[in-house]
């Protein structure tokens, strides 16, 4: 049926408004801070291929990999309606363990529609280390592992299954209340959508998404002709895997033609002994999320807009893994390269367009107490500098690209759990020089209460996030226990009285300094 540009923008927003919606309820149900304040979490609509419909402006590591990886998922399982299924193996369409997605099919007068997915940030999954993000060499040493499995079978949850999911679980009130939210995000996204399909009809509702999809190619092929043809290259390094591995590089060669772009990584690090592994799909987030940045705003977020976007990146290299590779890391830490390696990239065609590097780490922190008298389990990221470009300097103090995250009040931190915010704020000086200055990073330090089992995994300690256009780089960041250096990537026992600082970098400058 002939689509008006004022039905297709009606029925854009009505889908954004139900991944909205389903975000809403996922804050509100949810019980842990990861999920209720730092809104680590994220929502999304597919169609009955698993093709990405809409999504929410959630957390694009999370959305660009459900996006890569939905597909796969939907042609392994025989759906039914009232069904739900729960996943977060990363080699099964998941990106680390900690992020666990549920998945429901929309089904009208028996027939499959489309499908509500959301992702969420679990701060507890079952690892030995607090916080489920270990210094870890294998998989199995990161949680548990859930291949695709149904939760919810005709509309009733599966006690079995998620039993077994809640008794790996320090916490398991604290964590069924997190599931339950999840469950109650998708039926209110089920509900939504179902009324937008049976206004339309099955066939008015495909043919309106069809457009919608044909819509997005053809934004999205305008702003990549805008990149003038050519090969660009770019190079950028891991400080280290936490197993001894060092400098460990990843290497791009992209190719833009008449409104295509083509990436390849050939070059890029073998798989390494560390958890800094990426599964395809985080990998293409990452990507995907960067060719979006340079789109206009209006385009929607559906699998039409990255259909120009081919991706390369060999079987075996560190941003391809395979199993039984540890991930925890390369979900938020690769990933936010990947973003640098990619910009730097596009910085040679568009150099007024590109930014500097921002701080390029999502600096986790993740901390808690395994003793059964006292479990807890938290996690955060900690923002930093954002990179200047043509237009500015960087923002200081947030979070960037890979993730979108808030912080924690600290309020909240000190009433549910055993320590001390003594210190945050910007870490002044840290942003790089230039006619346009990187932003600074952050200070962030906690004095605990009682003894505590502390993971960090951060990056940009070793390299520092790059200048452009004759800009400054950024300040690297630091890791400290009671004034003494740590490494970017540790997993130690703190006691009662002892203080971690946290120093994130500062964002690059951009432009030769006066």
């Amino acid at each position: 049926m002939p689509v008006n540009p004022i039905e297709l923008a009606l029925f854009a927003s009505r889908l954004d408004a139900v991944c909205d919606e389903m975000g809403a309820v996922l804050r509100q149900a949810a019980f842990s801070p990861n999920i209720r304040d730092r809104l680590d979490f994220s929502c999304a609509i597919f169609d009955r291929e698993g093709r990405l419909s809409a999504q929410a402006a959630h957390i694009p590591v999370h959305l660009g990999s459900m996006a890569h990886a939905m597909a796969e998922i939907v042609a392994a399982v025989d759906w039914a309606d009232g069904d739900m299924l729960v996943l977060n193996d990363p080699f099964l369409g998941g990106t680390h363990l900690p992020d666990v997605t549920l998945i429901a099919p929309l089904f009208l007068d028996g027939r499959l529609i489309a499908f509500v997915a959301n992702r969420a940030h679990h701060a507890d999954i079952g690892a030995a280390s607090p916080g489920s993000m270990p210094v870890s060499r294998r998989l199995e040493d990161e949680g548990l592992i859930l291949a695709p499995t149904r939760l919810v079978r005709a509309g009733e949850i599966d006690a079995e299954v998620l039993d077994r999911i809640l008794g790996a679980t320090r916490n398991p009130e604290d964590a069924r209340g997190d599931f339950l939210a999840q469950l109650s995000a998708n039926r209110v996204g089920l509900s939504r959508l179902g009324v937008l399909v049976s206004e339309l009809g099955e066939s008015g509702y495909a043919a309106i998404l069809g457009e919608l999809n044909r819509y997005g190619e053809r934004l999205a092929r305008s702003a990549l002709t805008a990149i003038p043809d050519g090969v660009y290259r770019f190079e950028d390094w891991m400080d280290d895997d936490g197993q001894g591995g060092v400098e460990i590089l990843i290497r791009l060669s992209m190719q833009v033609s008449d409104g295509e772009v083509s990436l390849d990584f050939s070059g890029t690090a073998p798989q390494v002994e560390g958890n800094i592994n990426c599964p395809l799909a985080v990998t293409a987030a990452a990507v995907l999320y960067v060719f979006r940045c340079l789109m206009p705003r209006q385009t929607p977020a559906c699998a039409g807009s990255f259909g120009p976007i081919r991706l390369t990146v060999p079987q075996g290299c560190f941003l391809n893994a395979a199993r039984p590779a540890a991930v925890a890391a390369g979900n938020v830490e690769t990933s936010s390269r990947v973003v640098d390696v990619v910009m730097g990239a596009l910085a040679q065609a568009l150099p007024e367009a590109i930014p500097a590097a921002s701080h390029g780490s999502m600096n986790n922190l993740a901390m808690g107490c395994a003793d059964p008298k006292g479990a807890w389990d938290y996690y955060e990221t900690i923002g930093g500098g954002m990179g200047a470009g043509a237009q500015g300097g960087g923002w200081s103090g947030v979070q960037t690209h890979m993730t979108n995250t808030l912080n924690t009040p600290v309020e909240v931190l000190e009433s549910r759990f055993p320590l001390r915010v003594e210190h945050y704020g910007l870490r002044a000086g840290s942003g790089g020089l230039g006619a346009r200055p990187g932003g600074d990073g952050l200070i962030r330090a906690f004095r605990f209460l009682a003894p505590t089992q502390v993971t960090l995994l951060t990056e940009r300690r070793r390299f520092a996030p790059w200048g452009i256009a004759g800009g400054r780089s950024g300040s690297k960041g630091h890791n400290r226990l009671n004034g003494q250096s740590l490494a970017s990537k540790v997993s130690l026992g703190v006691e009662s009285g002892d203080l971690i600082c946290v120093e994130t970098p500062g964002g690059g400058g951009w432009g030769a300094p006066e």
